[in-house]
Formats: structure tokens, sequence, C-alpha cells
């Protein structure tokens, strides 16, 4: 589990085609110390299982299906990426529950600089607008962002000059693809209330 507070911008140093899949090396000194075969990094909000490391770089490979769900198959050497180690137990949750199971990509539609932040519009997928809320929390390229406005098809999310300098955020475009994950409680939630028994007043809170 992850929280989406970025530790560090890293950079990909090299891809390798491998037909339906393609393994990274990623430069992050600060995500790889310590890090060692089969552990886990986020990069741009997709969970990545380490291969190996050296010199302060990690290789992963990367499937067909994460390829086709996010924005990690648009990559080259040289891309900037946000990395995060998992969250250990007894950490602080900084941000807010997060998977590293990115649910689809969204496009930046749009940037509004102010004169210490920037408010940003990113396109929303039809499928995942119910679980898009104002005041709540989403993942955008590994970052853990409150939603200031959830519209049928977009969202906007404020950006502080620290999330603005450290993260990717801070240089995409519009036109630029980026990693999304919603809620997963506003998930459970849909998904119990949906198979409720009939009668069964459990859920609705019976205690006075």
């Amino acid at each position: 589990m992850f929280t989406g507070i970025v530790e560090e911008l890293g950079e990909v140093t090299a891809v390798e085609k491998l037909g339906d899949a393609c393994r990274f090396r990623l430069r992050g000194p600060v995500v790889t110390d310590g890090a060692k075969h089969g552990d886990s990094i986020a990069v741009n909000g997709v969970c990545l299982t380490v291969v190996d490391t050296a010199d302060g770089e990690f290789t992963a490979d990367v499937m067909a299906e994460t390829l086709n769900r996010s924005s990690l198959g648009a990559l080259d050497a040289g891309s900037r990426v946000n990395l995060e180690r998992p969250t250990a137990v007894g950490d602080r949750l900084g941000g807010h529950i997060v998977q590293g199971h990115v649910d689809s990509v969204g496009e930046v539609l749009e940037r509004k600089p102010s004169e210490n932040w920037e408010i940003v519009k990113i396109s929303l997928p039809a499928d995942l607008a119910r679980y898009v809320v104002e005041k709540g929390s989403i993942t955008v390229d590994g970052v853990s962002l409150t939603v200031v406005d959830a519209g049928p098809d977009y969202f906007t999310v404020s950006l502080i000059p620290t999330t603005l300098a450290l993260t990717t955020l801070g240089v995409k475009s519009p036109g630029d693809p980026v990693n999304l994950e919603v809620d997963i409680i506003a998930k459970y939630v849909e998904r119990m209330l949906g198979h409720r028994a009939p009668g069964d007043r459990t859920a609705e809170g019976t205690a006075r």
C-alpha cells in the first residue's frame, strides 16, 4: 500500500521492448536505498516489482495489461517519473490509501496558474465519475490530491508549490496523459450496497 506522497522525482534511464511487455530501468537513489528483488515501488502511481538494483537504479518488468491500462507505455529514456516506496506499518498516512492499481488514464485539459499555485483540469472517464467527489481524494500519476471540482467528465485539483516543484505534475501540459486511481473505499462501499440482501438493515445503521 502507498499513500500518494511522492518521495522522489526519478528518471527512466532505459526501456527494453519485450514484445508484449517492457523492462524499465529507472534512477531513484532514495527509493532504491535498501530495496531488493521482489520489493514494490510505485512509478507514476503504478505498483511495480523490483527485478534488481544497482548504483541507485532499479529495473522492473511491465506486462501488457499494465501498458494498456496506464501511461507507462509512453515513457522513454529521459522521462521523469514520480517514485514512492510502500508505506510501512506504523508510519503516518500522509495522503490517502493508494493501491498502485491504475483505473484509467486521464488527460490534462488546462492549467490556470496563480501567484503561488495552479488549478489543473483533468479529463475523467465516465465510468469513474461516480467515485470522484468534491473534497474527496484521487491519485494522479501517483500523487495524492484533493478534488476541487468534480464534473461529469472532468475534475480539477489545486497544486501547491511543493507539488509543482517535486513531481511530474509541475511540467505536465494540456494533452499529456496521467494515471488515475480513484478512492478504493468508494468502490468497496458501492460493491457492498449493490449486493445487500433484501431486508438487510445492517448497512443502514439501526443503532440509536
